[in-house]
């Protein structure tokens, strides 16, 4: 029985995949449920499990675009596994004896020396204030040609002497054009779509990260023991966020069409790092979720990420986004809005700098913090608002996020 294979629908509103990578080689004999293919929808990359076991034929090249519900595959259902090496799709090992051909003994060639050029004692032989401008500029005579009687190198030459720095050409200067991932066009496209559809601003400010430093280094080891979780920044940053959000729900709406919309949740978009690329998966309802519910979550989203297990739905929808460019030391930048939401929060990298602390110039952690809004729904007095209430509170995260029981909202 042969068994046609066809691209199941990775979400709602894609029409169709690209074939990133096939896994397995025509003609190999392939399990039930074994990864085939990994195919690159304009959201995730996902894995194309088999649907039965048997003999595979290609129907895909790699690179190709499918439609969703196209035949990819053909499964010969009834084809017997086979046995031996050939199972494992290995090649049998074929001892070949090849014997080497005798070397010849090389000819004696007469070769006839060249009739050396005529020179004199003067040439390259710079005179003594040549020499010592030379001698300055590290240029060795032999690498100018004198202007001088009988091949002299004279002043006038060792002053426009240029001390050699290579040749425009002699580096390499190949090039390589490759496609662009299904996933990496459409974040392309929406990165532009982003920039030129709305009326994005950006905010900034910065924050003393004294306090949440103090109070890492105190509590991260009985965190990490009870809970098996790293104390990071983000769970500070996504509690202050979504306080911040509560605080200004312009922030945490969006435009569609002539209408607005509001959200009552706080579902927070991660920006990760994976193999593919950037991709943004979704914390639903952040709000409502402690630091170990933070951390424990990011953690499983960036896991998924790294591994290539994400699915479309995770990285479906979010109300705001939080991206943290710290992690590969960047000091500030202007985030791009994540459409159709309307804000983004850019974390950066932690420098000691001089502050003004009650009167007092003193070192602390500072890190710069910007918000960029959707300026047709977000007024100043709310961007600032938020971005000021974010600061509040990490500079205050006890009394804020803590309601002043740092124990008890660690959950120790």
């Amino acid at each position: 029985m042969i068994l046609e294979m066809k691209v199941p629908s990775p979400g709602e509103s894609i029409k169709e995949v690209e074939i990133a990578t096939w896994l397995v080689q025509d003609g190999d004999y392939v399990e039930k449920d074994q990864a085939i293919a990994e195919v690159d929808s304009d959201k995730a990359t996902l894995e194309l499990p088999a649907e039965a076991s048997g003999i595979i034929t290609l129907k895909a090249s790699e690179g190709d675009a499918v439609a969703v519900g196209a035949v990819v595959c053909l499964i010969d259902t009834s084809a017997a596994k086979p046995s031996g090496p050939e199972a494992s799709g290995a090649p049998a090992a074929v001892e070949v004896k090849v014997e080497a051909p005798k070397a010849e003994a090389p000819k004696k060639e007469e070769v006839k020396a060249a009739p050396a050029p005529a020179t004199t004692y003067a040439a390259q032989a710079p005179s003594p204030a040549a020499r010592k401008i030379l001698e300055e500029k590290n240029i060795q005579p032999s690498d100018i040609v004198g202007t001088g009687k009988g091949g002299r190198i004279t002043k006038e030459d060792a002053v426009n002497a240029v001390p050699s720095m290579g040749t425009p050409t002699g580096g390499n200067r190949g090039t390589e054009r490759t496609k662009l991932s299904m996933l990496r066009r459409k974040v392309a496209e929406r990165l532009v779509s982003a920039k030129n559809e709305t009326a994005m601003l950006t905010t900034f400010n910065e924050v003393d990260m004294t306090n949440i430093y103090a109070l890492r280094d105190q509590y991260k080891e009985e965190f990490k023991a009870k809970h098996g979780l790293g104390l990071g920044f983000m769970s500070f940053f996504t509690k202050a966020v979504t306080r911040a959000l509560q605080l200004y729900p312009d922030v945490n709406s969006m435009i569609d069409g002539q209408e607005k919309i509001s959200y009552d949740f706080c579902d927070i978009s991660v920006a990760v790092s994976g193999p593919k690329g950037l991709m943004v998966p979704v914390m639903r309802n952040a709000e409502t979720l402690s630091f170990r519910g933070v951390e424990a979550e990011i953690k499983r989203l960036a896991l998924r990420a790294r591994d290539g297990q994400i699915t479309v739905d995770e990285m479906t929808g979010g109300t705001f986004t939080i991206s943290n460019g710290g992690v590969f030391g960047s000091m500030l930048s202007t985030p791009i809005i994540n459409p159709p939401q309307s804000g983004i929060l850019g974390m950066h990298n932690v420098v000691e700098r001089a502050i003004v602390r009650n009167g007092q110039i003193v070192i602390a952690p500072v890190m710069y913090v910007a918000l960029s809004y959707d300026h047709r729904i977000i007024d100043g007095r709310e961007s600032v608002g938020f971005l000021v209430a974010v600061k509040e509170a990490l500079e205050n995260p006890v009394e804020i996020l803590m309601n002043n029981n740092p124990k008890k909202a660690l959950e120790l």
